[in-house]
C-alpha cells in the first residue's frame, strides 16, 4: 500500500500522540502542558487554529505536519507557517517529509496563499538537506522574548 497524506481525524489522538511526543524529543523540549489544548485546536475548525495532516501507510501513522494560515503586512494574501514536521525514525528516507511539505504547498495553492515558510534548528541536518531541495533558505534571524 502507498503512503496517503490526509487530515488528522478526531478518533486518532492515541496514534497522533506518539508523533507529537517524538517531535518534542527530537527538538529536546517538553510541551506536555500545551498538548491537550493543541489537540482541541487541531480538532476545531476556527480560522486561526492549526491544521494537522498525517502520513498513513497500511493503517499506521508515519508522520505529521502542523501548520496555520495567517495574514501579513507584506502581502494582501495569506501565508502558511509550517509549524511542526515529524516522521517516525523507521519511515525516514521514504520521502514522507517531502510529501507532507508538498501537501502544505497544495493547501496554500488551494487558498491562494503567496508563501509557505518555516523555521528549523541549525542541528537539524537531515531536515535541512530536505528543506534545501524543496524551498529556499532565507537570511532572516529569529529573535524571541516571552511575554
Amino acid at each position: 500500500m502507498s503512503v496517503v497524506i490526509r487530515l488528522l481525524r478526531s478518533d486518532e489522538r492515541a496514534a497522533w500522540q506518539p508523533l507529537w511526543k517524538g517531535y518534542q524529543e527530537y527538538y529536546e523540549t517538553n510541551l506536555d502542558e500545551v498538548t491537550d489544548s493543541l489537540w482541541e485546536r487541531l480538532m476545531s475548525d476556527g480560522p486561526d487554529d492549526p491544521i494537522c495532516l498525517v502520513a498513513e501507510e497500511d493503517g499506521k501513522l508515519l508522520g505529521l505536519v502542523q501548520y496555520l494560515y495567517h495574514g501579513t503586512t507584506w502581502s494582501p494574501k495569506q501565508r502558511i507557517y509550517l509549524h511542526d514536521l515529524y516522521t517516525i525514525p523507521e519511515a525516514r528516507g521514504k520521502s514522507i517529509g517531502r510529501k507532507l511539505i508538498e501537501a502544505v504547498y497544495d493547501a496554500g495553492k488551494t487558498r491562494d496563499c503567496d508563501q509557505v515558510y518555516w523555521l528549523t534548528q541549525d542541528f537539524n541536518e537531515a531536515g535541512r538537506r530536505l528543506y534545501d531541495k524543496v524551498a529556499i533558505v532565507t537570511p532572516f534571524i529569529k529573535y524571541s522574548k516571552k511575554v
